[in-house]
């Protein structure tokens, strides 16, 4: 397929996506909350900069399961698949021609700290969701790393804008230690959510337990009600 009829049919797919969640996705706490749990100033989504319970921090801490795989970026796949309509593997040239964005968000571990203001550069997973074209029974995604990480995501969240499979953070390359060639990023949700070394996505009929979740996290993880423990 002409990497120009890709494209078009990927933001055809994207704009169907939007509007089929466009109601659940106004209505999920870190957007719609009106009485939620921080301070300072509102973000750009109105709330609070600073969830409760967290401290800014400047550092960037490294937390992983003990493992930190060492891909090559000609080894690297992404594989999506599940209950979806087309489903993709993906190499790290094909990651690279899917369209490129930039964005600042914040970054909020589930062990109290939260890093401000990060710099980022990657692809939209609402994008890689347009080119697997979930099936209407698709109602969460579960994320795999290369480090047997794995974690889950209703498809509202997964939906945002701001949730991006990431390649490089403030101009560099994303470093090793936090999971680069590709992580994924949640803003909008403890960093937990977002797989580090990311090498498959899952499209789910019902919702299924990751590797935190299993052991007592939340299933749901919004920073701004508190919700580290199911």
């Amino acid at each position: 397929m002409e990497e120009s009829e890709k494209l078009r049919r990927i933001v055809e797919a994207r704009m169907k996506l939007k509007s089929r969640f466009e109601e659940k996705i106004r209505q999920t706490p870190s957007v719609s909350d009106n009485r939620p749990m921080g301070s300072g100033m509102p973000n750009r989504h109105g709330m609070p900069v600073l969830p409760v319970g967290q401290t800014q921090t400047k550092k960037w801490p490294v937390l992983d399961l003990g493992l930190q795989p060492d891909l090559s970026l000609e080894s690297w796949r992404l594989v999506v698949d599940g209950e979806v309509e087309n489903p993709v593997q993906l190499t790290w040239e094909d990651f690279m021609v899917l369209p490129q964005v930039e964005d600042t968000s914040d970054f909020h571990c589930v062990t109290s700290w939260s890093k401000l203001n990060m710099n980022w550069k990657g692809v939209r997973l609402l994008d890689l969701m347009a080119l697997a074209l979930p099936k209407e029974t698709a109602t969460h995604i579960l994320c795999y790393g290369y480090d047997s990480y794995t974690t889950n995501i209703s498809l509202e969240e997964a939906l945002k804008p701001d949730v991006l499979l990431v390649h490089t953070v403030e101009g560099q390359s994303l470093p090793k230690e936090h999971g680069g060639p590709v992580r994924m990023i949640t803003p909008q949700l403890y960093a937990w959510k977002g797989s580090k070394w990311i090498s498959r996505i899952e499209f789910l009929k019902q919702n299924k337990l990751g590797f935190w979740e299993e052991r007592g996290y939340s299933n749901t993880a919004y920073p701004w009600r508190n919700d580290r423990y199911s």
